[in-house]
């Protein structure tokens, strides 16, 4: 099993990752009835897409000695409803001005960005932007 959830009531829960025993909890929105104190879980799915995103870019920048430590990603849930859902996510990473990759090594990267498993498992519906500020 990847993880094991326990409903704590209040519209809150508790995963725990069972190999590492790592924790994560989540809230409801305060826009359907939660207290917002934690990630909410569409938050979760934003921030899954990032964090794929510039992990696939970071295994293949380990097979081409680029390293993308010091990146950082900003990330935009934008909610639709009825039914209510993520209608378009957008992502920002912003790479340190000391990478300085050739076009065609950003041309590659953005493919692995853009093609990451998170990206690839979301609904066509669902309007998933990346941008890539080098």
């Amino acid at each position: 099993m990847t993880a094991s959830v326990v409903y704590e009531g209040h519209l809150r829960c508790i995963a725990t990752h069972n190999q590492s025993g790592t924790e994560i909890q989540t809230d409801a929105p305060t826009d359907n009835k939660g207290k917002g104190e934690r990630f909410s879980p569409t938050d979760m799915v934003c921030v899954a897409l990032g964090t794929c995103a510039i992990t696939t870019m970071g295994i293949k920048g380990q097979d081409m000695g680029i390293d993308f430590a010091g990146t950082t990603i900003d990330i935009q849930k934008h909610m639709l409803s009825e039914p209510r859902r993520i209608g378009k996510i957008d992502v920002i990473l912003r790479f340190p001005k000391s990478l300085n990759l050739s076009e065609k090594d950003r041309t590659i990267m953005e493919r692995i960005g853009n093609t990451c498993p998170v990206a690839q498992s979301l609904s066509p519906a669902l309007q998933a932007n990346l941008v890539y500020e080098w």
